[in-house]
């Protein structure tokens, strides 16, 4: 038999940052499990369609997940609902799914996840930010709420479960992430845009920190974005 692989597991794996992530980690020789409401086309790994805001069933898919395949050695939260709209336009309903889809989801991910990695010897939980984590913008009242909480929540995770072995980063991605998705909407050069394969790069290097200079809070940019 087989030594199993520690699993990698992906909130928010759709295409993109989500996709790069699970491929540089499988390339590390880890199992890569994604999460997400869609699954992409042709999803890096096993891929499970779940809504991770939904308390009734979100727990129990992540206990599944576990069971089969053993704690995880490294969980990252990527999920996000972007709402850019005049505030007087921004209904309570706007609030409730930026907050369900980033905070309540990354709650339930945390839960489910944590204890099983201290009790196999510790893990790291990496949870993707956004420039809106850190300042808030016209027009998104209702995402930058969400991102502020977030990160609220991810270094109060730090702080509880750090001394028991968890290195818990939170990243801000101050910049567009190159998709096709964003070049369509935003029409920006991809010179002047964040490549996911990157990132990815970035969050493997923070997943195998020495205890001895854990990072808890990094932020990256293209070398064009102003700050």
């Amino acid at each position: 038999m087989g030594v199993q692989k520690p699993m990698v597991l992906v909130a928010g794996a759709g295409a993109g940052l989500g996709q790069s992530l699970l491929s540089r980690f499988a390339d590390g020789g880890f199992e890569p499990v994604g999460l997400g409401r869609s699954a992409p086309d042709a999803p890096v790994g096993q891929f499970h369609t779940v809504d991770l805001s939904d308390e009734t069933s979100a727990p129990d898919i992540l206990a599944k997940i576990i069971a089969e395949n053993g704690p995880p050695r490294v969980v990252i939260h990527n999920t996000a609902e972007l709402v850019i709209a005049p505030f007087m336009q921004t209904d309570l309903d706007d609030f409730r799914r930026t907050w369900d889809s980033m905070v309540q989801s990354a709650v339930l991910l945390a839960q489910a996840t944590i204890q099983p990695m201290i009790d196999a010897g510790g893990g790291s939980f990496i949870v993707s930010g956004a420039t809106a984590s850190l300042r808030g913008g016209a027009k998104f009242s209702a995402f930058a709420s969400a991102k502020f909480a977030l990160r609220g929540l991810t270094q109060s995770l730090a702080r509880e479960f750090q001394p028991a072995g968890v290195h818990v980063c939170h990243a801000i991605l101050d910049g567009i992430i190159d998709t096709a998705r964003a070049r369509a909407l935003h029409s920006l050069d991809p010179e002047k845009m964040m490549t996911p394969a990157d990132i990815a790069e970035t969050y493997w290097q923070i997943a195998h920190q020495p205890k001895s200079t854990w990072t808890h809070e990094l932020d990256l940019r293209p070398a064009s974005e102003g700050f």
